[in-house]
């Protein structure tokens, strides 16, 4: 875990393997932005050598130079925030967060990293803290005993003449935790399939749990208990599969709890399509299907660690969608948990089954609100790009309420509708339900119909997170190629939001 701290000294006299400052483009050429507290003799050879380098300032560049005068740290790393003045004080917070983050991930062979960029308050240090914990993530792979781990960064101080605010230090202690949880998610994420599948993913969250500070109560369900349960969704789907499904379930339940929250995650750990194949190339990022589940569990822990005064349960729904003698086939027919029957259509559109189980389970404890996550739809890319989450709810104002939870943690989301009239497709001749709609607007029936497993009067919401749960690009920001851990911040601002 990577310790954020925050300090009032002068930046440039902190030892560190790194100094991070920011730039702004002030008129297409690069200026060093506010906050720096460099000696003059330092700023003036900062400022030659950007002119050098004909830097401008822009968002995502970042330059690094060597032995500046005055600064212990033996290299200076500079990360663009976009158009500004070099009095410039106050920056959107998902810039601040970026600039940060684009800095750490561009280091390498740094242990200790200052970080001084324009900070106004302990909202913006928190997004520096933020940015430049979840910028410093690395993931180890699957290395061969002679691989060399890459030194990573274990420490990282930002630099605020607010560091002796009580609320200031809760925020640096926060983004530790936050980055930490998203780093497991990850980490999650992007571990081969043959390595992580549905026992394995419960036994890595048991083994979180034995280091946990904050314990959470863990219960697992095999293969046996879900079917003796009726959770036919999740078992239909894990049939073909030599690795059989599981529910796990994580809460947390503090004394004296303000309210109950329900979070459920897909957590697919391979989707081939079962029998309806996908095509080669729609199967090499499959294994991040169960992004959804690694975000709801990475958050159980991290309220856990921050004592957040809610009860809060995580359900995560965990089959391997394989193509087997055995499989799921289309026409089959199942009865989900609550006793709903379901017409199997297309068996490569398998998460909602599993997550009709998880919201039937999530509904019988009474929460008070339920939240499910899940790279749920290609239709969710379609309609919103890459880096865009697609949130529908059975209640406006819920709905809305997590969006801005995703705008505070600086996850890019759009409020999405669930319109009536296309409840109608998922109307089957031989079962309850058909379990998948038309081709257009399918990001939407894919939420009806999970709709239909919500207990009446519990306000839901559904967050397809297709697009930004995995960056198959170069890395951007605070964001890796590879497993993003997007959900952990919106859900966790959720938490946080009941918690008062």
């Amino acid at each position: 875990m990577t310790t954020v701290s925050v300090s009032d000294r002068p930046a440039h006299d902190l030892k560190a393997d790194a100094l991070v400052l920011a730039t702004v483009d002030a008129d297409g050429k690069a200026a060093l932005a506010a906050g720096h507290g460099l000696p003059r003799p330092a700023a003036s050879h900062v400022a030659a050598q950007l002119a050098a380098l004909h830097a401008t300032g822009a968002a995502d560049e970042v330059l690094t130079i060597a032995a500046v005068p005055g600064v212990a740290a033996p290299r200076v790393v500079l990360t663009g925030l976009g158009k500004g003045t070099a009095r410039t004080t106050s920056f959107d917070h998902e810039v601040l967060r970026r600039a940060a983050g684009a800095a750490s991930r561009s280091l390498k062979n740094a242990n200790k990293v200052v970080v001084a960029l324009p900070t106004a308050g302990e909202e913006s240090v928190a997004a520096v803290a933020e940015g430049a914990a979840f910028g410093a993530y690395r993931y180890a792979g699957v290395r061969g005993p002679a691989a060399k781990p890459a030194k990573a960064i274990t420490a990282i101080t930002v630099a605020t003449p607010d560091a002796r605010v009580k609320a200031v230090k809760a925020a640096a202690t926060r983004a530790a935790i936050l980055a930490d949880a998203k780093a497991y998610a990850r980490d999650l994420v992007n571990t081969p399939p043959n390595q992580l599948f549905p026992q394995s993913f419960a036994d890595s969250v048991k083994a979180r749990n034995t280091t946990a500070t904050a314990k959470v109560t863990i219960k697992v369900l095999d293969e046996k208990a879900l079917e003796k349960g009726g959770f036919g969704g999740i078992v239909g789907v894990g049939q073909g599969s030599v690795n059989p499904p599981r529910m796990v379930t994580l809460t947390w339940n503090p004394p004296r709890a303000t309210a109950s929250v329900a979070l459920v995650g897909k957590g697919i750990t391979f989707d081939s399509g079962g029998l309806n194949l996908k095509p080669a190339t729609g199967m090499t990022t499959m294994k991040s299907d169960m992004a959804g589940a690694a975000a709801v569990a990475a958050t159980v822990f991290a309220a856990a660690q921050l004592g957040l005064p809610v009860k809060v349960t995580g359900y995560l729904c965990l089959a391997e969608n394989m193509p087997s003698g055995t499989a799921q086939r289309p026409s089959d027919v199942v009865t989900m948990r609550n006793g709903t029957t379901v017409e199997i259509l297309d068996t490569d559109a398998e998460g909602r089954m599993v997550l009709g189980d998880g919201i039937c389970l999530a509904g019988e404890a009474k929460p008070d609100v339920i939240v499910d996550i899940a790279t749920l739809t290609g239709a969710q890319m379609v309609a919103l790009g890459g880096r865009v989450a697609g949130i529908m709810a059975n209640d406006d104002t819920f709905r809305d309420r997590v969006v801005a939870a995703a705008a505070a943690a600086g996850e890019a989301a759009w409020a999405m509708p669930l319109p009536a009239d296309l409840r109608k497709q998922l109307d089957s001749t031989v079962a309850d339900l058909a379990h998948k709609g038309e081709r257009w607007g399918g990001m939407l029936t894919a939420g009806l119909f999970l709709k239909e497993f919500v207990t009446e009067g519990t306000p839901w919401a559904h967050v397809d997170i297709a697009g930004p749960s995995f960056n198959e690009g170069s890395g951007w920001g605070y964001t890796p190629k590879g497993a993003t851990g997007y959900g952990v911040g919106t859900l966790l601002r959720l938490v946080e939001d009941y918690a008062g």
